[in-house]
């Protein structure tokens, strides 16, 4: 059996197309459960709107205190400066500081992680200078961490002289993993999957709503059709000779592959409606008590052959 991993809501469409009392439901029922991870960045959501600039964070803010919510694990995704969908980004020490103590104020001890986010230098020097700034974080008793980095062989020479014990945030899913990419840090780092549905692929039964993640990621789901395929026919096969409860949906067999694959502690979910959530809590809680082992094995050869 695989130990036991966190289970982290995401919070990228809120202020987009989660709206913010969609958002505190969320929040109640994910709290209700006894799950506390939260992720986070600043430039969410990412819909191109410079007047949505930091508004998911808002809707954070506004619950915990309409709550007094005080043991939330809050991750920070830091670096991005606007939410445009650019690559601009400020990783220079002062910045680095500067978000820190804002986001400090804004969760106090309810601020567990900072991640680097969307980092595509590959100047060893400024990288370094990052880190020391990270360094001084780490040293305040919050966890650092990396997402969306360009050159993370630049990161695992240098981190030779920090130590840091990262948590890595990396694309998992049965059509496109970047876990290969990080492949130095394979064995050592806590990987945190996000993006494990494939921006939110169905079965061909199903039907995608005009507000549903596929649409507005421009999500090109005609060209996943015979993988989507391929997983119902494996879903079939195994749902036949299973004594479990048959599972009926895409999120689930791609909830199997993330949990059972290598170095994964952490995965990110990111519904949009509290029905969506209770099934995610409901499926990863059997996830837990050690079930579809086979299945997994079937997809991840699956995955390997494409």
């Amino acid at each position: 059996m695989k130990p036991s991993i966190d289970l982290i809501l995401g919070t990228a469409l809120w202020a987009w197309t989660v709206s913010k009392e969609q958002a505190f439901q969320l929040l109640d029922k994910f709290y209700e459960a006894g799950y506390r991870w939260i992720d986070a960045a600043t430039n969410y959501p990412i819909n191109k709107n410079a007047n949505d600039f930091r508004a998911s964070e808002g809707i954070l803010c506004e619950w915990i205190k309409a709550n007094g919510v005080q043991d939330l694990k809050v991750l920070m995704k830091i670096g991005s400066i606007n939410n445009l969908y650019t690559p601009e980004n400020n990783l220079t020490p002062s910045f680095i500081q500067i978000i820190y103590n804002e986001y400090l104020h804004l969760f106090g001890e309810q601020l567990a992680e900072v991640m680097v986010h969307w980092d595509n230098r590959a100047e060893a020097d400024a990288i370094r200078a990052s880190l020391l700034a990270l360094d001084r974080i780490r040293q305040e008793g919050v966890k650092i961490g990396l997402s969306g980095i360009k050159h993370p062989a630049i990161y695992h020479e240098l981190n030779s002289s920090f130590g840091f014990d990262w948590d890595i945030q990396l694309k998992h899913n049965l059509v496109y993993s970047d876990y290969d990419r990080y492949s130095a840090f394979h064995g050592q780092a806590r990987f945190l999957a996000y993006g494990i549905n494939a921006g939110g692929l169905k079965f061909p039964s199903a039907t995608y709503r005009k507000d549903s993640s596929t649409a507005v990621r421009n999500v090109p789901t005609e060209k996943y059709q015979d993988l989507v395929h391929e997983v119902a026919t494996i879903l079939t096969d195994y749902n036949a000779h299973s004594s479990l409860e048959a599972l009926t949906r895409f999120n689930e067999c791609s909830m199997v592959y993330t949990y059972y694959s290598p170095d994964i502690k952490g995965i990110l979910v990111g519904p949009s409606k509290t029905a969506q959530l209770q099934s995610t809590l409901t499926f990863f809680e059997q996830l837990q008590a050690g079930q579809h082992e086979e299945l997994y094995n079937r997809l991840a050869a699956l995955s390997s052959n494409g």
